[in-house]
């Protein structure tokens, strides 16, 4: 009875805050709601997606389409902050998850966005999704400035304008991770698509003498 009486509340709080700041559910379109009562339900009803990314398991908190995808491209692109409670929650919950099952003292590192999309946002996604998850700031790993082998015209190429081959060939070299050496790692990204990013993650790791124990991320492509 007392999360009724809470929920019912915070729904009255939003009517009236809609008075003021009109907003719609960018689900289904219901006014003075960012997420009406019935996507949340269809929120909280999907599944979560495991994979492997350069044989490490990677635990998605949703698959990557319909409403998720809608959420994350608003947040991303439209700077929806508001909508990043949805997601956290469940990201934060897997991270947790990692890290217990993990050996004592586990590093957590984030994959960093884009410059380009730093600069853009002003926040970075995967930092405000897990503070909403509950999770303090995580480390990050570094952007490389031009990795090997790769024009800086190439390296600035957007991801939907390359091959597979292009893909990685852009994308190897361009994380660093340091202070890792002889440690364990969960290492946590947004959305994995190819899985090129999260595999260049798990490689950076390696190479700095650490171990990747588990991925996790939002969203996964199901394959």
């Amino acid at each position: 009875m007392g999360d009724d009486r809470v929920r019912a509340w915070q729904d009255a709080a939003l009517a009236v805050l809609g008075l003021f700041l009109p907003v719609a559910c960018v689900g289904c379109g219901t006014p003075d709601r960012a997420l009406c009562r019935a996507c949340r339900a269809v929120l909280d009803a999907k599944a979560r997606r495991v994979r492997l990314v350069a044989g490490v398991r990677l635990d998605a908190a949703f698959e990557y389409e319909g409403l998720v995808r809608t959420l994350l491209l608003e947040l991303k692109l439209r700077g929806r902050v508001d909508l990043g409670r949805h997601l956290g929650v469940r990201l934060g919950a897997l991270v947790r998850m990692a890290l217990a099952e993990a050996p004592p003292g586990t590093v957590l590192l984030r994959v960093p966005p884009s410059r380009r999309g730093a600069r853009r946002r002003g926040f970075d996604p995967v930092v405000l999704l897990l503070a909403r998850g509950g999770v303090r700031r995580p480390r990050s790993l570094q952007r490389v400035r031009s990795p090997v082998g790769v024009t800086p015209h190439a390296a600035g190429a957007g991801q939907k304008e390359r091959s597979a081959v292009e893909r990685v060939a852009a994308t190897v070299g361009t994380l660093r991770a340091v202070r890792v050496a002889g440690r364990d790692v969960v290492v946590v990204d947004d959305v994995v698509t190819t899985g090129v990013t999260m595999a260049e993650a798990v490689r950076a790791v390696r190479a700095a003498g650490g171990r990747v124990v588990r991925c996790v991320a939002v969203a996964s492509v199901d394959e």
